[in-house]
């Protein structure tokens, strides 16, 4: 068997996307036989040799995905030191997942979760740059003004940040707006609007990466068909030939 880069049999094993993967190195909870190792460079053999996280065995497993249409009032993690209801408490499921991404405490919408951390990656590796279309309500009327400057960029983190895409919904309430950002840095869309002097009262991710959970009742998910994960491995291809 070929041997790997440790960081990608983790997220292999379901345990973290690549990046997630490297942070558990470096903070010692992995071993390969017996031995803690923090070098990032380290391979293994997923055949020969014994990988624990924590004192516990990884293997590789099988991949699932699901699609949820997150409900308000639920954390997007794994764990919470509050006891507060998770994502994956409630899909049920024999795997250990995780979402990709997070969704704010009271955000509601798309939200993949799987135990694929490769996937995982690739969706969030900002070179890919996957659209994330919200519906978002405001304290007040969004102007034509603040509109154009959330469109042509402002600066969040010393960095140009802006929306590719804003529109009102044709009930001309100008309370409410659609707006579309490959961004996924945390409370990207709030902090766009608070730097105008405007608070997001209500926010609803109606689509990542083109997929869309308007057939989905809040709270509920579904396992996503090969037809929709083979999709997303098609633009990875097209993003590589483009790039070649």
């Amino acid at each position: 068997m070929v041997k790997v880069r440790l960081n990608k049999y983790l997220s292999e094993c379901g345990l973290a996307s690549r990046r997630k993967a490297e942070e558990f190195i470096l903070e010692g909870r992995i071993a390969v036989n017996g031995n803690v190792v923090i070098d990032l460079a380290t391979q293994v053999d997923p055949e020969k040799d014994d990988v624990t996280f924590d004192g516990s065995k990884l293997n590789r497993e099988k991949k699932v995905y699901f699609l949820m249409n997150k409900p308000r009032g639920v954390v997007t993690t794994t764990k919470d030191e509050k006891n507060r209801t998770n994502v994956t408490d409630l899909i049920n499921t024999k795997f250990k997942i995780f979402p990709v991404g997070r969704l704010d405490y009271n955000t509601t919408g798309t939200l993949i979760l799987t135990n694929d951390g490769e996937f995982a990656n690739f969706l969030l590796h900002p070179k890919n740059s996957f659209p994330r279309k919200y519906l978002v309500e405001l304290d007040k009327p969004l102007s034509q003004e603040d509109r154009f400057k959330l469109s042509s960029g402002i600066y969040l983190d010393k960095r140009k940040s802006v929306f590719t895409e804003i529109k009102y919904p044709k009930t001309n309430d100008y309370k409410k707006v659609f707006v579309t950002t490959v961004e996924g840095r945390n409370h990207f869309v709030k902090r766009m609007f608070s730097s105008l002097g405007y608070m997001v009262k209500k926010l609803h991710r109606q689509s990542f990466a083109d997929v869309n959970v308007n057939n989905i009742m809040p709270g509920e998910y579904r396992v996503m068909n090969e037809k929709e994960i083979k999709s997303l491995s098609n633009i990875n291809k097209s993003k590589k030939s483009k790039v070649k």
